[in-house]
């Protein structure tokens, strides 16, 4: 019996759902590959809070919430690499006693607690909790001079995809006067958002090594770019697929391959829809001419 069929036991015994939702929902995880707390949350069967519940009391882990209404000293933060805490939503808690205690949203995830293990020397005790405290924490305590910058007359936009597609893209945008930033995995996508404060985001959903649903899903959690509108871009997704982006809250999808003229229209249609500033769009529009 594997992993998650546990997880799905212990969450009827707790009483949370019932067998016809696991039922379905591991018929969903058969076909999709996702994470089969990830479907059960999508569905609104189930909560973050739930799943950290019940995760911990499968594991016989502790829980933790409110982190980012803590202090940490600056010696704590550097055992943890700021890009690394989003990538594998961590977030270091106390030294003591020589364990590092450690808040992680995936108890499973062995890899990152052994390296982790092997970099400090310490031994790491975890703590569950869900995303959305991962994500607070690190906007509070690593990124907390990453201040929101003013507008300057230029729009930013993050573009994530494959290096070769980013080109393209660019090579159509980038005329246009607006402030361009890139990322091609997962692992620097977030901080990307973070460091950018992008105004609008266009995002490849299916490129290798990055899942742009999840990324999306992610971005929603995080207060500081909960509003980021979200473009949608894939060579595969079909009508039903497309349909389901917009209903998970993407702005807008864009079918590949990249025609540029259309690209750029679609920029501008969702600045002025999301944003509905004309003085700033005409300035914008005036800087590209």
């Amino acid at each position: 019996m594997n992993r998650r069929k546990r997880f799905g036991e212990v969450l009827l015994e707790e009483g949370v759902i019932r067998q016809q939702d696991l039922d379905r929902a591991l018929v969903e995880q058969a076909v999709s590959g996702k994470r089969l707390g990830q479907i059960l949350e999508e569905s609104g069967i189930i909560s973050e809070q739930d799943i950290a519940l019940v995760l911990a009391r499968q594991f016989g882990l502790k829980t933790i919430k409110n982190i980012s209404q803590h202090h940490f000293s600056e010696s704590l933060l550097d055992l943890v690499d700021s890009q690394k805490a989003l990538e594998k939503l961590i977030f270091p808690l106390k030294v003591e006693a020589r364990k590092l205690y450690l808040a992680m949203v995936n108890p499973l995830d062995m890899e990152t607690l052994d390296t982790l293990s092997f970099a400090t020397g310490l031994r790491v005790i975890p703590f569950l909790t869900t995303p959305k405290e991962i994500h607070e924490a690190i906007n509070t305590h690593y990124l907390k001079n990453l201040e929101t910058p003013t507008f300057d007359g230029q729009w930013r936009l993050l573009l994530i995809d494959a290096p070769q597609m980013l080109n393209a893209a660019q090579t159509a945008l980038e005329p246009q006067g607006y402030r361009i930033a890139t990322a091609s995995k997962s692992s620097d996508a977030l901080m990307a958002v973070q460091k950018n404060h992008p105004h609008l985001i266009i995002c490849e959903i299916q490129l290798s090594g990055f899942d742009g649903v999840q990324f999306f899903q992610s971005l929603r959690k995080i207060p500081h770019s909960a509003a980021i509108p979200v473009i949608a871009q894939s060579f595969r997704a079909t009508a039903s697929e497309e349909a389901q982006l917009l209903d998970m809250g993407f702005f807008d999808f864009i079918a590949k391959p990249i025609n540029g003229q259309r690209l750029a229209a679609r920029v501008r249609r969702a600045l002025r829809l999301v944003y509905q500033n004309p003085a700033l769009l005409k300035q914008q529009e005036k800087s590209s001419q």
